[in-house]
C-alpha cells in the first residue's frame, strides 16, 4: 500500500511517499509540492494525494510491465487488480470505485477459487463465470457490468500484446433487461410538494422533480448556475461519493456525466422565487454560525445550516424516511427524475424534447426507458389506423 505524508523543508511542503519495493522492503520518496508552508496546507494535502496517486500508478504500470515479461506466470485476477489501478488516472473516482468493488468482490472470489493464468483464459472460462453469477442470483444487467470490465481489461492486455486476442469478444453476454421504474403521477407529486414544505430538502425535491435532475446534478448546483436576469439554469457541475483508499469521500467535478448532460434550461418562476428566499436563509445561517461556518462550500446551493455540503447518501436515506413519515408511496430519490419524464410524456411532450431536458446522451436511452409510458403516441397511432381503415370501409360501401 502506498501512503503519503507532508513534511516541511526550506519553507516548502514535501510529499513523503512510503511504499514497498519488489523485494518487500519499505522505502520513501520525497517529492516537492512546490507550495510554500504558510497558508497552503489544504492545497498541499491535495497535491500530495495527487503525487501519491501518480506514483502508485507508475508502480502498478511497472509491475504490469514486469509481469508482461513473465506473462506465462501472471494470474488473470492479479492482472485485473493491476489493470484497474492503472486505469485510475484516466477514469472518474466514481467509476474507479465501481470497478474496484466488482473486481475485489465476486470476480476475486470466483477466480481465486478457480485460478487461471491470463495467457490461458478462454471464452469458455468467462462464460462459466457469467453462468455462476446468474445462478448466484445476479440480474442480467449486473452481469453485463462484469462483462464490460472484463472485456475492457482483456482488450488492454491484447493491445499490450500480452495475449493474442480478446476472448471476451467471443462470449455471448446476457440480454439487458428492461427496468421499469416507480414514479409519481401529477397528483402524487403535488401532494409530495405540499406535505414536504417544512422539510429541509423541500427545495431540492422541487428542483429535482421539475428538471428531472440526477442526484449528482442537484447536489452539484452552485449559485452561478442560475441566471436570474435571463431566467436560466445551467447543469454543469456534479457531486458524487466514491470510495478512495478505503474511505468514502465526496468528489466534486466541473463536468457532467456526459456531453449532453451539460445543458441550459429555462428557470421556472416558482423555483426562482424559492431560490432567492433560500439564499436569504443561507445568509442568515452564515451570520448565526460566524467563524464556525464552513466556507469550503460557500458557492454551493445545497449545504447544511453550518455550511457543510449535503452528502449524496444522506439525500437518499432522508428521502426514504421522509416519504414514510408523510405516509406517501415509496419511491427512490432518483425516481423523481422518472416522475418528471412520465409527466412530460403524459402532457404530450415529444420524446426527443424529453431527451434534451433530461440530458441523455442519445435518443435510444430515453426511448428504451420510457417507451412503455408513451401512451399519447399509442393513442395517436390507434386513431390513425382506425381513421384509415374506416375511410377504406366507407369508400367500399
Amino acid at each position: 500500500m502506498v501512503t503519503v505524508s507532508l513534511q516541511e523543508k526550506n519553507g516548502i511542503y514535501q510529499a513523503v511517499i512510503n511504499y514497498k519495493d519488489g523485494d518487500g522492503k519499505r522505502k520513501q520518496k520525497w517529492i516537492s509540492t512546490k507550495l510554500k508552508v504558510r497558508g497552503n496546507k489544504k492545497q498541499a494535502q491535495a497535491k500530495a494525494e495527487e503525487l501519491r496517486l501518480e506514483f502508485e500508478n507508475q508502480l502498478n504500470a511497472k509491475e504490469l510491465k514486469d509481469n508482461h515479461i513473465e506473462k506465462s506466470k501472471i494470474l488473470f485476477i492479479d492482472f485485473l487488480k493491476n489493470w484497474v489501478e492503472i486505469q485510475r488516472q484516466y477514469i472518474s473516482p466514481a467509476t474507479y470505485t465501481s470497478y474496484s468493488q466488482i473486481i475485489n468482490d465476486r470476480i476475486t472470489k470466483y477466480f481465486t477459487a478457480n485460478p487461471i493464468k491470463l495467457v490461458d483464459i478462454k471464452a469458455m472460462d468467462i462464460q462459466e463465470y457469467y453462468d455462476y453469477l446468474s445462478m448466484d442470483g445476479l440480474c442480467a444487467n449486473s452481469v453485463i457490468h462484469h462483462h464490460a470490465i472484463i472485456r475492457k481489461a482483456l482488450d488492454y492486455a491484447f493491445q499490450k500484446e500480452i495475449i493474442p486476442n480478446n476472448p471476451a469478444d467471443k462470449v455471448k453476454r446476457p440480454k439487458k433487461g428492461q427496468y421499469i421504474s416507480e414514479f409519481y403521477n401529477e397528483e402524487e407529486l403535488k401532494e409530495l410538494f405540499e406535505k414536504s414544505k417544512n422539510d429541509p430538502m423541500h427545495l431540492m425535491i422541487l428542483i429535482t422533480a421539475y428538471y428531472g435532475l440526477r442526484r449528482s446534478e442537484v447536489l452539484g448546483l452552485k449559485w452561478d448556475a442560475f441566471d436570474f436576469n435571463n431566467k436560466t439554469i445551467t447543469i454543469k457541475h456534479t457531486v458524487v461519493i466514491a470510495k478512495i483508499n478505503g474511505k468514502r469521500q465526496i468528489i466534486s467535478n466541473d463536468r457532467t456525466k456526459n456531453k449532453s448532460s451539460y445543458r441550459t434550461l429555462p428557470l421556472v418562476e416558482e423555483i426562482a422565487d424559492k431560490l432567492l428566499a433560500f439564499k436569504e436563509q443561507q445568509e442568515y445561517f452564515k451570520k448565526a454560525f460566524g467563524n464556525s461556518y464552513c466556507k469550503q462550500y460557500k458557492d454551493y446551493v445545497f449545504v447544511k445550516q453550518d455550511g457543510k455540503l449535503v452528502r449524496p447518501d444522506y439525500v437518499s436515506e432522508h428521502f426514504k424516511i421522509l416519504l414514510k413519515k408523510l405516509g406517501l408511496k415509496h419511491i427512490r430519490f432518483h425516481d423523481l427524475r422518472h416522475s418528471c419524464a412520465s409527466l412530460l410524456l403524459a402532457k404530450g411532450i415529444p420524446m426527443k424534447a424529453i431527451q434534451e431536458w433530461l440530458g441523455h446522451s442519445n435518443f435510444s436511452t430515453t426511448a428504451n426507458i420510457y417507451a412503455h409510458l408513451d401512451s399519447n403516441s399509442k393513442k395517436l397511432s390507434a386513431q390513425a389506423i382506425t381513421s384509415a381503415l374506416r375511410n377504406e370501409k366507407e369508400i367500399e360501401e
